[in-house]
């Protein structure tokens, strides 16, 4: 029998698809900025107009925002380490 090798990714296409990732992310994080803005909107005003305290509204507002932070959370760590990388290569 022989044994199955992992393919790998060259570094190159790695990098290439990891900067269209990051484009995606980047439009993610505009789309939830924007909802985020919406849904905070809307439950405010149903917040002032009597309605109940916990609202669908907060509830997607909640939701946005950790969608958001795991957004962002990928973005900070690709740029730590990218930065890390680019430290050691010019030192």
């Amino acid at each position: 029998m022989t044994e199955a090798r992992k393919q790998q990714i060259d570094r190159e296409t790695w990098d290439k698809m990891s900067f269209y990732i990051d484009i995606v992310v980047f439009a993610i994080i505009a789309i939830c900025i924007y909802l985020l803005i919406q849904h905070s909107y809307y439950a405010g005003m149903y917040q002032s107009a009597g309605g109940a305290v916990l609202s669908q509204e907060w509830f997607t507002v909640a939701g946005v925002v950790a969608f958001l932070a795991i957004c962002l959370t990928w973005i900070f760590f690709r740029l730590f380490r990218y930065r890390g990388q680019i430290e050691r290569r010019y030192r």
